[in-house]
């Protein structure tokens, strides 16, 4: 039987309430994102996957959002071997810099709807009754 690992959640409450300009900025577009809303999946804030904790999480899609700022000019290692757990665990990584965000949030949003669509596209689900 697999071990219960407790979450941290308290660490991700704080992560979220001292969230940057920029991750609040962002958040206002992907909280739109309930079923069918601004980019079509649902989105949730400092989630943790493993030992790391996304910025933006959509679990139905296994996409992970993440945001660099300056932080992340000083730890390149850090944040390829943070990618490269998540992706061993099965999830898309978008990064997009601080910079992208406040200088042109649509297209971020839309990069992000775009990732959603085709994680859809790739995950078709048949009618219950229907056999491939």
């Amino acid at each position: 039987m697999p071990t219960f690992k407790p979450r941290n959640t308290e660490r991700a409450r704080t992560l979220r309430r001292e969230a940057t300009p920029t991750e609040r900025l962002l958040w206002r577009y992907l909280s739109r994102a309930g079923p069918g809303g601004g980019v079509g999946a649902k989105f949730s804030r400092q989630m943790p996957i493993g030992p790391y904790f996304a910025d933006f999480l959509c679990r139905e899609w296994m996409i992970v959002v993440e945001l660099d700022g300056h932080s992340h000019d000083l730890r390149p290692d850090y944040d390829a071997a943070r990618d490269r757990f998540m992706a061993d665990a099965g999830y898309q990584v978008l990064r997009f810099t601080n910079a992208d965000v406040r200088e042109n949030v649509e297209g971020v949003v839309m990069a992000i709807a775009l990732a959603v669509e085709a994680a859809k596209a790739r995950h078709v689900r048949l009618p219950p009754n229907a056999h491939p």
